[in-house]
C-alpha cells in the first residue's frame, strides 16, 4: 500500500511499502479518513529520535487517526462494518504487570503507532484491536475523531489534577497539548483558565476557547498575573504543557498553597526543580504520560458539544501532499496549531 514513509532523518517519502496485517477475531479492518501530525512525528522527521526510540529502518507515520470499519473479526460484536471509529494508538501486553494494575499507558512493552519500530498509520488502512476501537457518533466528524488522541492527554492530566469545580488553572505552553489541557480544564469544571506562550497568534486562539486570560511571558510576568487575577492566593492548578526548561523550573512560584502541578510537556533535557518551593506549598505533583482509559469519555465530550476542538484544526492537507503538509508543520508559522491530513481514498 501507499503510505508515508520516514526513511530516515530529514528524508520522507509517499511511495508503496508491504505491510504484513493479518485480520484476528477480535480485530477490525479501518480504511483512514483523517490523519493528524503529530510534535512526535514531526520530532522524528527533524531528529530521528526520541530519546531512546529511535529510526533504525524506514517507518511509517502517523498516530492521530480517524476512519471507517471495512472488516471486522469473527469474535468482534461491539463494530460493524461501515461504523465511523477512532482508535486508541497504543496497543500494551494484557498479561503485563502495568496492564493488570489498570497502568496499560505504562506498560514497558506497549506497541504505539510511528514509535519505532511500530508503522503509523498515513496509509489507507490498518488493522487494530477493536478493544482499542471507538465508535464515534454521528454528530463528531472524522476530523474531529482523529483530535481524540492529543485531546486525550488534556482529559488524562485534568483528571489527574482532580480539578475541583471554580478552580483557577495556568497552563504553561499553547501548543496543540496546551490548547487541548485548556479545553479539558474548563470542562472539568475550571472557571477560568490563564494561559501562557510567547506567540501571539496562538494566545489570540486560546482567549476563544472560553474564559481564558491570555499571557504573553514576552512582555508579561506570569507570577504577576496570577497574583492579580486570584487577589495574591496563585492557582489551583498549574499544567505545564510546555517542556520548556526555563518555564518548567519555575511552576511553584504562580501555585496556591496545597495546589497541584502537573507535568505534561516533555523536556530535551533534565530541569531544575525547586523542592524547597514546593515543600513550603505542600504542592501536589502529577506527571503525565500519554493516556488511560479516557477515550469514551472523551469522545462523549465531543458528541455532547462539552469541548469544541475545531478552532485547533489549523490546516488541511490532501494524502497526496503529505511530505508538504510535514514541511509545513516542520516550520509552522505562530498561527498554526494542528496539521491534518486526509485520505479520503481507502484504496
Amino acid at each position: 500500500m501507499k503510505a508515508l514513509v520516514l526513511e530516515r532523518k530529514d528524508e520522507l517519502a509517499l511511495r508503496d511499502i508491504a505491510i504484513e496485517e493479518s485480520l484476528g477475531p477480535h480485530d477490525v479492518r479501518i480504511a483512514l479518513r483523517r490523519v493528524g501530525v503529530c510534535g512526535s512525528d514531526v520530532h522524528y522527521y527533524a531528529h530521528g529520535e526520541i530519546g531512546p526510540f529511535i529510526v533504525k529502518e524506514p517507518m511509517v507515520l502517523g498516530h492521530e487517526a480517524s476512519g471507517e470499519v471495512v472488516e471486522t473479526g469473527a469474535a468482534v460484536a461491539s463494530l460493524s462494518v461501515g461504523d465511523r471509529v477512532c482508535m486508541e494508538p497504543g496497543i500494551p501486553d494484557p498479561c503485563s504487570r502495568a496492564t493488570r494494575l489498570g497502568k496499560y499507558n505504562l506498560d514497558p512493552s506497549v506497541r504505539f503507532w510511528a514509535t519505532p519500530p511500530v508503522h503509523g498509520v498515513l496509509r489507507p488502512t490498518v488493522v487494530h484491536p477493536a478493544d482499542f476501537t471507538f465508535r464515534l457518533p454521528d454528530s463528531v466528524s472524522y476530523a474531529a475523531g482523529a483530535m481524540v488522541e492529543p485531546l486525550a492527554v488534556g482529559v488524562h492530566a485534568a483528571t489527574k489534577a482532580q480539578i475541583s469545580p471554580g478552580a483557577l488553572a495556568v497552563v504553561i505552553g499553547a501548543g496543540t497539548i496546551g490548547m487541548v489541557t485548556v479545553l479539558a480544564a474548563l470542562a472539568a469544571g475550571c472557571s477560568r483558565v490563564i494561559v501562557s506562550d510567547v506567540q501571539e497568534p496562538k494566545l489570540e486562539l486560546a482567549a476563544g476557547l472560553g474564559p481564558v486570560v491570555p499571557v504573553n511571558v514576552r512582555s508579561e510576568n506570569l507570577a504577576e498575573v496570577v497574583r492579580r487575577e486570584t487577589d495574591g492566593w496563585g492557582a489551583d492548578v498549574i499544567f505545564e504543557a510546555s517542556g520548556n526548561g526555563e518555564a518548567a523550573a519555575g511552576v511553584f512560584e504562580c501555585l496556591c498553597p496545597g495546589g497541584t502541578v502537573v507535568f505534561i510537556g516533555m523536556p530535551g533535557v533534565p530541569i531544575a526543580y525547586d523542592v524547597l518551593a514546593a515543600q513550603i506549598k505542600e504542592a501536589h505533583v502529577e506527571h503525565v504520560f500519554r493516556y488511560a482509559h479516557v477515550y469514551p469519555r472523551t469522545v462523549d465530550m465531543l458528541a455532547s458539544g462539552t469541548i469544541n476542538v475545531d478552532p485547533l484544526i489549523t490546516d488541511l492537507y490532501e494524502f497526496r501532499e503529505s511530505v508538504t503538509a510535514f514541511d509545513f508543520a516542520r516550520n509552522a508559522p505562530a498561527s498554526a496549531v494542528k496539521v491534518q491530513i486526509e485520505i479520503s481514498d481507502p484504496d
